[in-house]
């Protein structure tokens, strides 16, 4: 038989032994909610403002490629009063991004418009050109081609369902001069040694 000494010694160590365990396991809980909030409340959000700004540069940078593109194909094809030549190759030629279909076809909240505009020779001042000719001419080539996207506001998963206002984008607007717009005639003009058929590039 345990002497009482002994027995009590034993008592008083078990009793501090689930005294730590008790402790630890306080602690491991309080890691564990303390984890958990830290993940709620700022990992996620983190993430995904990681994911949103990604979005937002990824739409960006193909607009800009979006712009640049059909301003080459303008200045390489033959002028037309609505421009139909050119918006037709757009629409069907959208650069791949998250909001592609907001561009693949008229949209007034992002609207795609190309402007042709001749040269004042006395001031250097751009203005609208206009030609009586008729479209797909030769007697009808610009001086500058310009393609603007504009009245375009980013909104997606995350603004429709955190309720944010969509962001409002910047005009984008590349330019260039034109260079033969589709038509033989023009670069025979130049000095091109290439024989003109008179017809145009559509």
């Amino acid at each position: 038989m345990r002497e009482p000494s002994n027995l009590g010694q034993e008592l008083t160590q078990a009793k501090g032994l689930l005294h730590k365990a008790s402790k630890r396991s306080r602690r491991s809980g309080q890691t564990t909610v303390e984890y958990a909030l830290l993940f709620v409340g700022v990992i996620v959000p983190f993430t995904f403002g990681i994911i949103f700004v990604a979005d937002v540069l990824w739409v960006w940078h193909s607009m800009v490629e979006f712009t640049r593109d059909g301003a080459r194909y303008a200045v390489t094809h033959c002028w037309e009063s609505d421009s139909s030549n050119v918006l037709a190759y757009m629409y069907s030629n959208v650069p791949v991004n998250i909001e592609q279909a907001e561009f693949n076809q008229p949209n007034a909240t992002a609207a795609v418009t190309v402007n042709y505009f001749s040269v004042d020779p006395d001031s250097g001042t751009l203005d609208p050109f206009t030609c009586a000719t008729g479209d797909c001419t030769i007697g009808c080539i610009p001086d500058v081609v310009q393609v603007s996207i504009q009245n375009y506001t980013y909104t997606n998963f995350f603004t429709t369902f955190m309720q944010l206002n969509g962001i409002a984008m910047p005009t984008w607007t590349y330019s260039l001069p034109m260079e033969s717009a589709g038509c033989d005639g023009a670069q025979e003009n130049l000095g091109s040694p290439i024989p003109s058929t008179g017809g145009c590039l559509p």
